[in-house]
């Protein structure tokens, strides 16, 4: 990604440095593992680990690829530089280059993954906080993006929180999916090395052997891994779309935070855009995009292609950084959204009263009313108010059919907002796990 929307301690999982010394870890453990095993002489092995503080040359790296056009090739000769051709005569023995190149991006995938966790507890603690906040303040739900019956602005922090917390779940069981490792040599049979040095590489970097590998780590763990990504993308999207309709002129009921200095456009001077989350809306159009195409790689010819390498050369380092820079943005957008409970009243009360109106409804079934006609009677008082901005409780309070069934009293007690949030404690229990 470009570094505008990049991170620096997720970038560097995916540096040149950072994968030339994962892949010398994988090596370098291989020979331990093989000196253990009687396969090379212990003094090889140990030789090996001589360029363990050593930093490795990325332009002698890139200029011995240029001839030999083979990566693990080419670093496997400048390991031999460092170490000595003599020494190193027993690195890669009975590997293949998916050993190395698997092995060490699900590393770089756990690693990011790692980050991306911690992201998403950010995000949380954020959005717990806010709807602890605003539990109360009263706001109107939606449907259809029209008026449908109060809600509170705590709830909708509440419901975000817990589809987070979802993918929090999604991200662990991601990352676990994606933490194995193969040693396994060509075709994936270890008919030219010993079971036991997969075993021994992938403890002490973190893995788990994968079960069978075909001389590649099954891409279906990989297709799994990007699309609970794309799935976290399109949270964040659906977050920052409730914000930026929040903050439209006509609606204002809460806006991301302005800077002092920070400018809104070009030309009008008075204008405070929602730029941060619609920021977010196409970042979460980037990384959704990148899980199809992990999805198309679990289709390779026999027992290994490369159809999948230059994918996933672009999107493993694309997706988790975009991801990243997107999660950290979101959580500072929410850290310091601006909320304005005025205006959500009167949003509210824009056509007064008239979204108590399944409350009427009800009791006037509940009075005796037949279903069809406590509809019309309610829905024909409803509709001057859509009309003529009139007053819905004034309405029924003058219709006569209404009031055969309804007294004043009985009127005017539909009209009580507690009604609308007198389980919300029962909600954050339930999202929360506490009083």
């Amino acid at each position: 990604m470009i570094p505008r929307y990049s991170r620096p301690d997720m970038v560097a999982i995916w540096s040149p440095e950072t994968k030339f010394r994962i892949w010398f870890e994988i090596e370098a453990h291989a020979c331990d593992a093989q000196a253990d095993l009687g396969v090379i002489p212990r003094e090889n092995a140990q030789a090996v680990w001589k360029a363990a503080d050593v930093e490795f040359d990325i332009e002698r790296i890139d200029e011995i690829e240029r001839e030999t056009k083979h990566d693990v090739i080419a670093f496997l000769t400048h390991l031999a530089e460092i170490v000595g051709n003599e020494e190193a005569r027993f690195v890669h023995q009975g590997m293949t280059s998916s050993d190395v190149l698997d092995t060490c991006f699900n590393i770089q995938l756990t690693r990011a993954a790692d980050l991306l966790i911690a992201d998403l507890e950010g995000l949380l603690a954020a959005l717990k906080r806010r709807a602890l906040e605003h539990k109360d303040t009263v706001r109107i739900g939606r449907s259809h993006g029209i008026h449908a019956e109060p809600t509170t602005m705590g709830l909708t922090f509440a419901r975000f929180y817990a589809e987070m917390d979802r993918n929090l779940a999604r991200m662990k069981a991601a990352r676990a999916e994606i933490a194995t490792g193969a040693i396994s040599g060509a075709v994936g049979t270890f008919a030219n090395i010993d079971p036991a040095v997969e075993i021994h590489v992938c403890e002490k970097l973190g893995l788990e052997p994968e079960p069978i590998s075909t001389q590649v780590i099954p891409r279906d763990r990989h297709a799994m891994f990007f699309s609970v990504l794309g799935v976290i993308a399109s949270s964040i999207e659906n977050i920052a779309t409730e914000i930026r309709h929040m903050q439209r002129t006509e609606v204002l009921e809460a806006a991301e935070f302005f800077s002092m200095g920070q400018k809104g456009s070009s030309a009008m001077p008075h204008k405070k855009n929602p730029v941060l989350t619609e920021n977010l809306t196409g970042l979460a159009r980037l990384v959704r995009s990148m899980a199809l195409p992990a999805m198309e790689n679990v289709t390779l010819w026999h027992e290994r292609d490369i159809s999948h390498s230059s994918v996933e050369r672009n999107i493993g380092p694309d997706a988790t950084v975009t991801l990243d820079f997107a999660l950290a943005r979101l959580t500072s957008v929410i850290d310091k959204l601006l909320v304005y409970p005025e205006n959500m009243l009167e949003n509210m009360n824009k056509f007064p009263g008239l979204v108590m109106s399944q409350r009427v409804l009800l009791a006037l079934t509940q009075a005796g009313v037949s279903r069809e006609d406590a509809y019309r009677l309610v829905q024909r008082n409803a509709m001057k108010v859509w009309d003529h901005r009139t007053d819905f409780r004034e309405e029924l309070l003058g219709d006569e059919e209404v009031r055969a069934a309804l007294s004043e009293d009985e009127i005017n007690e539909k009209f009580d907002l507690g009604y609308h949030t007198k389980h919300v404690d029962t909600i954050f229990q339930r999202v929360f796990g506490e009083a």
